[in-house]
């Protein structure tokens, strides 16, 4: 006997979210963050710099590397950012036009996470509770209805919005997993199309630095389909998971013989290729074990995921009587990878990153186990805090557009200064049209309907969106200012001369000696050069020990960007006359 299934979902909570709205709600999360944002310093600048480099062809396409900075271990990023650079008319700037592969791929993060969900939801292990009289929901209605409530908890990510409108490695990543996880669920549903996906998804994630993940991923996933019960066909019965051991004391160990072969395949395919390119690069770190540690990645993975943490929690205990079920099986091995990722390596956020997909689509299993309190709970948290956001980043606004309230006009001053605040109307619009359709979705929400299983998530999802919303166009200028490197260029053109031909970087970010390329128009040489200047990040408070001070002669203060932006010294060659 097969244990019962904890969903019990009538027809009426499965009808359908507008699809215009899902859409709208999708676009405004996507453009804002790639439309009107500089390159912000990190990540994104030095991925630009080394795509732009590649588009002129000073940059090799098979070893891409930025003024001999260390060697950039991924490459398909780099190469659609410098295709799309070189294949964009002449009069869209290079820096707006690599934006556009990664918009492409942030929709393909939603649109694959869409269709894992509707997969997962349309197993005959993930199907609500049979009423004795009928009324239950029917298969397509409720994935379509489950699929929703996954893309929603997707979009209320707190961590998605920022690193998912990077010009890095870190985005192609994700959609390189989230097409993998779509392809192995609809492989499980017999889909042709799926076997070609899930290579493309797992060659497409070795080649986006992250042949590792990759590998663990089909290896998971082949052991999950071939060691799991037998996939149901046509008018078959569904498997029995009253015995977690069934499958391994059948006959027949390998059930799924030919979905797991072509699984291995694929990941084999992939591994190979990574090995071909050498691309298998280990950057791992031994876990820390301290309290602190364990405190900080359980902080952030609250954060960074929420709401869809303690609802993918919660899913994991509702349905534990079916662990072995697809539907649970396959998203949690894919967010294991993503957490043994983040425990073992420097950049736990961008790590983390990788498990989103998976962490949306359990979360969309709790949706038909929550019960009318929690509902009630995730919407009013959800209203105070978002509702209070905003009010937060429009009084910042008004006070750096009249300087009223003074304290917050003074905050910024103080965390950029020299900013001074020009009036956008176009930014303007969009926050007000974002916020009135907040308003708007807060009046629906709190009306009364009838019930759907994915209105819990709506909420979360639209002020995660309108949050970005408003942080890209009210407060877009004074984070360029503060983020970006185009104040410091201004500083070091204005202490070199105009034209100084060119200058030698010493110890400089690869990501300034993009801004000082691209921004300053400044020819940037490596060291051992015959440039008249030279720009060093050493200790301001001697010429370095890379520096000669029989041949260089130090110019101007120590300069360095707001808010955490690197400390500059700019030294002057000397001449025979000087010596």
């Amino acid at each position: 006997m097969n244990p019962p299934s904890p969903a019990l979902v009538a027809q009426s909570a499965v009808r359908r979210l507008p699809r215009l709205a899902l859409w709208l709600l999708c676009l405004a999360f996507v453009l804002p963050g790639f439309v009107g944002r500089e390159p912000w310093r990190s990540a994104d600048i030095m991925g630009f710099g080394v795509m732009w480099e590649m588009a002129q062809g000073t940059a090799s396409w098979w070893n891409p590397q930025l003024l001999g900075y260390p060697t950039i271990d991924a490459l398909l990023p780099y190469w659609l950012g410098a295709w799309a650079i070189q294949l964009s008319p002449p009069w869209l700037l290079p820096d707006v036009a690599v934006r556009i592969p990664f918009v492409l791929l942030l929709a393909a993060v939603l649109l694959a996470t869409w269709n894992a969900v509707y997969g997962l939801a349309r197993t005959p292990q993930a199907q609500p509770v049979l009423f004795a009289f009928g009324g239950e929901a029917r298969p397509t209605d409720y994935a379509r209805a489950m699929a929703d409530g996954g893309l929603l908890a997707l979009l209320a990510c707190l961590g998605l919005a920022l690193l998912a409108h990077e010009t890095s490695s870190a985005l192609a990543q994700l959609a390189f997993v989230a097409l993998s996880f779509f392809a192995v669920v609809h492989l499980l549903r017999g889909k042709s199309f799926a076997g070609i996906t899930l290579l493309v998804g797992l060659v497409g994630l070795a080649l986006s630095g992250a042949p590792t993940v990759a590998t663990l991923l089909g290896l998971g996933s082949t052991a999950i389909v071939g060691f799991g019960p037998a996939i149901p066909h046509g008018k078959n019965t569904d498997p029995d998971y009253s015995n977690p051991g069934a499958a391994l004391l059948t006959p027949s160990s390998w059930p799924n013989a030919g979905i797991a072969t072509l699984i291995a395949l694929c990941t084999a395919g992939a591994a190979g290729l990574a090995y071909s390119l050498d691309l298998w690069q280990w950057r791992l770190e031994s876990p820390r074990g301290d309290f602190q540690s364990a405190k900080g990645l359980a902080r952030l993975l609250l954060w960074f995921g929420w709401p869809a943490t303690p609802l993918a929690a919660w899913t994991l205990w509702r349905w534990r009587r079916l662990w072995r079920s697809p539907h649970l099986a396959l998203p949690l091995w894919f967010l294991t990878v993503a957490l043994g990722t983040t425990l073992c390596t420097p950049s736990a956020d961008r790590s983390l990153l990788l498990g989103l997909p998976a962490l949306a689509a359990l979360a969309a299993f709790a949706l038909p186990t929550l019960s009318r309190t929690v509902t009630a709970l995730i919407d009013w948290f959800t209203l105070l805090f978002f509702s209070g956001w905003a009010i937060v980043v429009w009084v910042v606004w008004i006070a750096m557009q009249t300087g009223v309230p003074a304290q917050p006009a003074a905050n910024v001053a103080r965390l950029a200064p020299g900013f001074v605040p020009a009036f956008s109307p176009l930014a303007l619009a969009v926050a007000l049209t974002a916020t009135l359709a907040w308003i708007a979705l807060v009046r629906w929400r709190v009306g009364r309907h009838r019930a759907a299983i994915w209105k819990s998530l709506v909420l979360p999802a639209g002020g995660a969106t309108l949050g970005w919303v408003l942080v890209m166009t009210l407060l877009l200028g004074p984070l360029n200012f503060s983020l970006s490197n185009t104040r410091l260029v201004e500083q070091l053109k204005a202490v070199i001369d105009p034209t100084p031909g060119c200058v030698e970087a010493h110890s400089l970010s690869a990501g300034l000696v993009t801004s000082l390329r691209y921004h300053g128009k400044v020819q940037v040489e490596d060291q051992d050069s015959d440039c008249p200047w030279l720009l060093s990040n050493d200790n301001p408070a001697d010429l370095g020990p890379g520096v000669n001070t029989l041949r260089w002669v130090q110019q101007g203060p120590v300069l360095s960007g707001p808010r955490g932006g690197e400390a500059v010294q700019a030294y002057r060659r000397l001449s025979t006359a000087d010596k």
